[in-house]
């Protein structure tokens, strides 16, 4: 694929095929609020409605939090230039995120909620357990996305602090000079 743009929809439609075929599954397969432990005092998949964002904060805000996915989802698309989308790494980080934020908006104006369905836990010595809050595929793509962007602005970085400067004025005699 030789445009970088339709390399990062490539990327996105895969996020969102995959997103959406992973939940229509747990959909198909667990009731809303059923869980199935696949390795026990480790990992259950389950069927979880999340009308928050992350972690379950600002629950049942559906329509204000896809109200921000949108206007998030419209500022990402036209600062891409910024995330290096000419480059590979650019284009992967932004077609993850937009494959991850559209595939979570489906779910909000479809069902009135995202659904969530990777459950990590342990049990406490004490009993009881305890778990990463559950996630979806669209949750991972939007991390890892957001993990690459993070690694090209470090490069940004690092790449503009090593630049030498250039001075316009010869150097002085005292500066090549190599003998005290």
């Amino acid at each position: 694929m030789k445009s970088p743009f339709l390399r990062l929809l490539f990327i996105a439609l895969a996020v969102i095929l995959t997103d959406q075929s992973t939940k229509f599954m747990v959909m198909e397969h667990l009731k809303l609020g059923e869980q199935r432990e696949w390795i026990a005092g480790f990992f259950r998949l389950v069927h979880w409605g999340n009308t928050g964002a992350a972690w379950s904060m600002f629950r049942d805000n559906n329509l204000v939090l896809a109200g921000i996915a949108l206007v998030a989802l419209v500022i990402l698309f036209f600062s891409r230039k910024h995330f290096e989308a000419h480059r590979l790494i650019g284009q992967v980080a932004l077609g993850l995120m937009f494959g991850g934020i559209i595939g979570n908006l489906i779910d909000r104006f479809r069902i009135g909620h995202v659904v969530d369905f990777i459950y990590f836990f342990t049990y406490r010595k004490a009993g009881g357990e305890i778990g990463f809050p559950a996630f979806n595929v669209a949750d991972s793509a939007i991390c890892v996305g957001v993990g690459l962007l993070f690694i090209i602005t470090l490069q940004k970085d690092n790449e503009s602090k090593s630049i030498p400067l250039i001075s316009s004025a010869p150097p002085k005699q005292s500066e090549l000079d190599l003998e005290p």
